[in-house]
């Protein structure tokens, strides 16, 4: 089942970088600015995301800190869908990675 979980949040990233990608690229006027915005929002996504909560972390942060920085991740992916029209989507990512994260903290908190 971890194997599982752990595929599913891999999948999950990769879509929450693109629906950032996304985002940008449908945002903002003029043709640089969509290329600052849907190069940019996933590439600072996915640098925080190495930094903070990957599962080898340049910055270790106790758990609590992990969870709030996978939340607040997650979340700016789950509104960026909201915001470009596809609420049903950002509503399909936010239950799947509530599902995800809420199982991967359950079994570290059990093996603690």
């Amino acid at each position: 089942m971890r194997l599982v979980n752990d595929g599913l949040a891999f999948l999950l990233e990769l879509l929450a970088l693109a629906a950032l990608a996304y985002w940008g690229f449908t945002t903002g006027d003029g043709i640089a600015l969509k290329l600052v915005l849907g190069i940019g929002a996933p590439v600072l996504a996915a640098v925080v995301w190495g930094l903070f909560a990957a599962p080898r972390a340049t910055f270790g942060l106790p758990r609590v800190a992990v969870v709030v920085v996978k939340v607040l991740w997650f979340g700016a992916a789950v509104t960026a869908l909201c915001v470009t029209g596809h609420p049903v989507l950002g509503a399909a990512l936010a239950v799947l990675a509530v599902a995800n994260l809420g199982y991967a903290t359950a079994k570290k908190m059990a093996t603690a």
